[in-house]
């Protein structure tokens, strides 16, 4: 590991400094930490954490059946890696697409039993290693800790619309 460099007391250190800590380096970190070991936990179940992430969306919101893009939204992804992954979840029979009612571009998307049952298997592993996670805030910081993860998240959203 790189030593970090002195900064002279009366000057401050750029943001990008490497004696500040980064919000870039950080967050990749964190976010593919997580990803790897929740990816690591489900794999004897069949399927990874981006589907997870479809199916739970698809179980949260049953009305009708989401559609291709409102996944892409929600999940933070272009269509083509929402195409792609749908494309092996209907071929294990996770999810099945349907014609929209209205809109003839579109497709609506809903859980299969064998979805239901990958995603109720799987769940049990996200809440345990989640509550493992948040264990090393402590209980009276969790809450805050995911206020400010979440205004982070949208001040990053609101960035890409500025751009």
């Amino acid at each position: 590991m790189a030593r970090k460099k002195a900064i002279p007391e009366n000057k401050p250190a750029p943001i990008d400094s490497p004696a500040h800590r980064r919000l870039p380096p950080l967050l990749r970190r964190a976010w593919y930490s997580l990803n790897q070991a929740f990816r690591r936990r489900i794999s004897h179940i069949g399927i990874t954490p981006d589907q997870f992430t479809i199916l739970r969306w698809l179980i949260e919101d049953e009305s009708l059946g989401l559609t291709q893009r409102q996944l892409g939204e929600l999940m933070s992804s272009d269509p083509n890696t929402i195409t792609s992954l749908l494309t092996r979840m209907e071929n294990f029979d996770l999810i099945q697409r349907k014609p929209h009612e209205t809109d003839r571009r579109s497709k609506r998307i809903r859980i299969r039993p064998a979805g239901r049952k990958a995603y109720q298997r799987a769940r049990l592993v996200a809440i345990e290693l989640q509550s493992e996670i948040m264990g090393s805030l402590g209980v009276d910081n969790r809450e805050d800790f995911l206020a400010t993860l979440e205004a982070v998240a949208d001040a990053c959203r609101d960035a890409v619309d500025v751009s």
